[in-house]
């Protein structure tokens, strides 16, 4: 028999780390070549890492909620034949990890009754709470640990560590907590510490924990809003020619393609154009600086079957003719839905395009995705009475119209730029050719 060190593997150019959000198998469990072992999460996206070999899972060398970096051996496979592959310098090694499955194993053997963190407002990972619970630690005496990990995380050797030379800090603790304490009046006015009025809850309500994606979209839209100044312009479009040139189309398109055409990479389309017209639209701030972006990414906003949202990117958008947008847009809409997106699917976005008309919204006021400036919602179509103008007169018909509205970062897009844009979109897509060749 041979041991196969399964590793996380690199998931994009800009993805250096990744938390373990899910174990799929335990340990003795039997485990085929390209099967899942773990789920994994990054800012972005939510994966799973299949095993490169078959064999049996002996050992799991991080815990859920962990923070791992790429090239990091996660858990060992037992195999037929092969020879060991060496352990990564930063992967926890063979007598770190029995150290740490001692301790926890000690832990749930005598602790009856677990420390209680809900007071406490740092992360701490379940390992971590385990340790400390083991070794007698109080989450007042952990919170004092200084933390080595992401944004000062206390890791499980900085734990290890601490209860190491806890016999020479041992008074250190009571020193460090009463001195935020001397002196509350000033903490008590600030405004950001104040807690927003509590919400009654009576015995019919369901209480229920927001999950790690809704989160960080969560803190996303919050902090969007505190950072651009937001404002909108609305525009009516008639789409009339794209609605009767779909519908001639898009059995022949489907039956030639493979793909389904919908109204999504023709609204796409017109957006890369008028970018490229509007390249004000195409930017970030930094600071007191803007960055002019080269290339034309489209982010589009997809829903997921959880109700949770993602945006993957359509890269260099404007060097695509409809087919290759109708392509790209069915692959990352297909992809997302299925939780099938790579971290670099969601990265390098230079403007926005969501389509709230796919849940019967006849407009919206979008929140912009940062650092980008500019956002489009793309409104419902509705047949509505309109007046149509003609050399012999003007008459009342029916028409297919939508309603395009356009969030922008006012700090940098003024309603010059920012209807000037959305007002080329509209100009695009009425002059759509209904006679257009696939």
């Amino acid at each position: 028999m041979a041991k196969f060190e399964l590793k996380l593997p690199k998931m994009g150019e800009s993805v250096a780390e990744a938390t373990i959000t899910n174990w799929l198998k335990e340990v003795g469990d039997k485990i085929e070549a390209d099967e899942a072992v773990l789920e994994i999460a990054t800012d972005k996206v939510d994966s799973e890492v299949p095993s490169e070999v078959s064999g049996i899972l002996v050992e799991r060398l991080f815990g859920k909620d962990d923070l791992v970096q790429v090239g990091q051996t996660i858990a060992i496979i037992e195999t037929e034949g092969g020879e060991m592959v060496s352990v990564v310098k930063e992967a926890a090694t063979p007598e770190a990890v029995a150290e740490v499955t001692k301790t926890v194993d000690a832990a749930k053997d005598s602790v009856a009754t677990p420390a209680d963190f809900s007071d406490s407002d740092k992360f701490y990972s379940p390992l971590v709470k385990n340790i400390a619970s083991a070794e007698g630690v109080s989450v007042a005496e952990l919170e004092q640990v200084n933390g080595t990990g992401k944004d000062g995380r206390v890791t499980k050797n900085d734990i290890l560590e601490y209860v190491k030379n806890r016999g020479s800090q041992v008074a250190a603790p009571s020193k460090t907590v009463e001195a935020p304490i001397a002196e509350p009046a000033p903490v008590a006015k600030v405004p950001t510490a104040q807690k927003v009025a509590p919400i009654s809850v009576n015995g019919g309500d369901e209480i229920i924990e927001m999950d790690r994606m809704r989160k960080l979209i969560s803190g996303y839209m919050v902090a969007s809003v505190q950072t651009s100044a937001h404002v909108q312009s609305f525009i009516e479009v008639d789409v009339t020619n794209i609605v009767k040139w779909r519908e001639k189309n898009k059995n022949a398109f489907e039956k030639r393609e493979g793909e389904k055409l919908t109204y999504t990479p023709i609204f796409m389309e017109a957006v890369a154009k008028a970018l490229k017209d509007f390249p004000g639209l195409n930017i970030s701030v930094d600071g007191d600086y803007i960055i002019k972006k080269k290339n034309i990414n489209l982010g589009m906003a997809a829903s997921l079957p959880n109700g949770n949202l993602i945006v993957p990117v359509i890269k260099n958008a404007d060097q695509l003719n409809l087919v290759g947008m109708a392509k790209a847009v069915n692959d990352l809409g297909g992809r997302a839905k299925a939780g099938k997106l790579k971290p670099d699917d969601t990265q390098g976005g230079t403007y926005t395009v969501t389509n709230v008309g796919t849940f019967g919204s006849v407009f919206g006021t979008p929140i912009l995705n940062q650092p980008q400036v500019g956002i489009l919602a793309l409104g419902a179509i509705r047949k509505v009475p309109a007046v149509i103008e003609t050399p012999e007169g003007d008459f009342i018909g029916i028409r297919q119209k939508m309603f395009l509205s356009h969030s922008y970062d006012h700090r940098v897009v003024d309603g010059a730029l920012g209807g000037g844009f959305v007002k080329r979109v509209a100009e695009y897509l009425e002059a759509f050719d209904v006679n257009r060749d696939l």
